[in-house]
């Protein structure tokens, strides 16, 4: 059965284990570089689970929100209100750009035809492996722009960050942390609290347009599913955060950038003709 926008509902079939497994090991990779793995997710959720492009989109949205929600409270613990507040003019600058441009890219995501998400999905993917490998191999620094010269870039920059993050399903937190750092001047730590400030209406954003169009049934009816990955997510990012350091940023970096360069290639093959009719008819494609 194929519903709408091109939403074709995941394999039957799922292991409990491989579920939590796949969660767990996004978790430990996302844990383990201070971000989500939300990026990691969603080739698994294509290539491993077989959700089509815009479901594993909202899929991979769901459980990022439940990250972040996670991870909000212990970053708070961590960061004091009295310095996110010091910088509340950041977040409110960065979300007058999120906002509409989280709406903006999931308006475009249930529109597009479902070859051209795919392909739309493998171009991030690569522009994610590329700024994973910049933000951890360039030396942080501030831009020194302007006062009103950086409130119109964190508005710019704001929307093109809300539109990637709808289109993926992620939280944004690998293009947010270094923007913050490089407009902002904000310190590592702070900016990655800030980042989920940011993140969370965002991606309510997203989701209420989402609604719009029907595209939350593949989350009633797969709702287990969504539990056991999301609880595989956190706790894997638990064990990547206390493995943070134990492998080299140089070993470690360009390593997870082949892997999303590969899930770039494998989801970009999913845009090709006998792929979509394999799809739709149940089948796995010729190879």
């Amino acid at each position: 059965m194929v519903t709408r926008a091109g939403v074709l509902p995941g394999r039957a079939v799922r292991s409990i284990p491989l579920t939590f497994t796949c969660g767990a090991a996004v978790g430990v990779l996302g844990g383990m570089i201070g971000l989500g793995g939300a990026e990691f997710r969603l080739p698994l959720l294509i290539g491993v689970f077989g959700f089509a492009a815009l479901s594993a989109v909202i899929l991979n949205k769901a459980m990022s929100l439940v990250v972040v929600l996670t991870a909000l409270p212990a970053r708070l613990a961590a960061v004091s209100f009295s310095d996110l507040g010091a910088h509340w003019t950041v977040a409110v600058n960065l979300l007058a750009g999120s906002l509409p441009g989280a709406w903006a890219g999931a308006s475009w995501a249930v529109r597009m035809r479902t070859a051209t998400l795919y392909k739309v999905l493998a171009a991030l993917m690569v522009a994610m492996a590329a700024a994973l490998v910049l933000t951890h191999t360039t030396e942080p620094g501030a831009l020194g722009l302007g006062a009103p010269v950086r409130a119109v870039a964190g508005v710019v920059a704001g929307f093109g960050i809300g539109v990637v993050a709808a289109i993926m399903g992620v939280a944004g937190g690998e293009l947010l942390i270094p923007t913050i750092v490089l407009l902002y001047a904000v310190d590592i730590k702070t900016a990655g609290s800030l980042s989920l400030l940011v993140s969370l209406p965002t991606m309510l954003v997203a989701f209420a347009r989402y609604s719009r169009d029907g595209s939350f049934t593949v989350l009633r009816g797969n709702l287990r599913f969504t539990g056991i990955l999301a609880a595989g997510s956190i706790a894997g990012a638990l064990l990547g955060g206390l493995l943070l350091g134990v492998i080299p940023n140089l070993v470690l970096i360009p390593g997870l950038a082949v892997i999303l360069l590969v899930s770039a290639l494998k989801t970009a093959r999913h845009a090709t003709p006998a792929a979509q009719t394999s799809r739709a008819s149940g089948r796995a494609p010729r190879r």
